[in-house]
C-alpha cells in the first residue's frame, strides 16, 4: 500500500464522519424545533434591524 491509497482511505474516513455528524445534528435539530419554526422565514426582520441608517429605508 503506497501514500496514495493511504490517503485515499483517511478521505472515504473523513467523509463517512462528517456524514454521520451531519445525520445526527439533523435529528438532534428536528427533536429540538418544530417543522413551522424550521421553515420560517424572517428575512424582513434581520434586514430591518441591520439598518443603521434610517435614510437608506427611504425616509427623509
Amino acid at each position: 500500500m503506497n501514500a496514495f491509497h493511504f490517503l485515499e482511505y483517511a478521505a472515504w474516513a473523513i467523509s463517512i464522519l462528517i456524514g454521520a455528524w451531519m445525520l445526527y445534528d439533523l435529528i438532534k435539530t428536528n427533536a429540538a424545533y418544530s417543522e413551522d419554526m424550521l421553515m420560517s422565514s424572517r428575512e424582513g426582520e434581520i434586514e430591518d434591524e441591520l439598518v443603521i441608517d434610517p435614510t437608506h429605508r427611504g425616509a427623509q
